[in-house]
């Protein structure tokens, strides 16, 4: 009797999950793809470093290969990103009654093009923008590496949310 219960239990899983779509282990919504790239991040503002492309870029690749099973290709992937880096920018927050800043706001915003071969209706091309705080005391550049990992994991998770983890 419990291995029909099982059998009738892991049934239902089975078809529930064929119902839905075709999903990754880790739930992301792949549509059928196996394989993804991401071009490198053109950089638009001119503000913005080589660096910041490079730390981006790799951020989504990461963040792809760790949470689906879609296989890294370096270009021609089933899910296509490009993107370009159309903000870097530092503002002042938080300023104080001497009107001097407390902190500095690093913001950085993608324009970001979305291709999944497989399911051409979930393309999109969207803006994601995120920020970081830093103090006004200390150099953006001795901090740039950390602010950018920061920014990076943020954007990529949003990147992520948007396409492969289309519920």
């Amino acid at each position: 009797m419990r291995k029909l219960q099982f059998g009738w239990a892991m049934l239902i899983v089975v078809f529930g999950a064929i119902s839905c779509g075709i999903y990754s282990p880790y739930g992301a919504s792949t549509a059928g793809a196996e394989t993804f790239s991401v071009a490198p991040f053109e950089v638009i503002d001119p503000l913005a470093s080589a660096t910041a492309a490079l730390v981006l870029a790799e951020g989504l690749r990461d963040r792809v290969q760790r949470q689906t099973t879609l296989a890294l290709r370096e270009t021609g992937g089933d899910c296509q990103f490009a993107a370009d880096i159309v903000k870097y920018e530092v503002r002042p927050v938080n300023v104080q009654g001497d009107e001097t800043a407390a902190t500095n706001r690093l913001t950085i915003a993608v324009d970001l093009t979305y291709s999944n071969l497989k399911a051409p209706d979930q393309d999109f091309r969207r803006t994601f923008s995120r920020f970081a705080d830093y103090p006004s005391a200390s150099d953006l550049f001795s901090l740039e590496e950390e602010l950018l990992e920061e920014i990076s994991d943020q954007i990529s998770q949003d990147v992520f949310n948007a396409s492969l983890g289309n519920w």
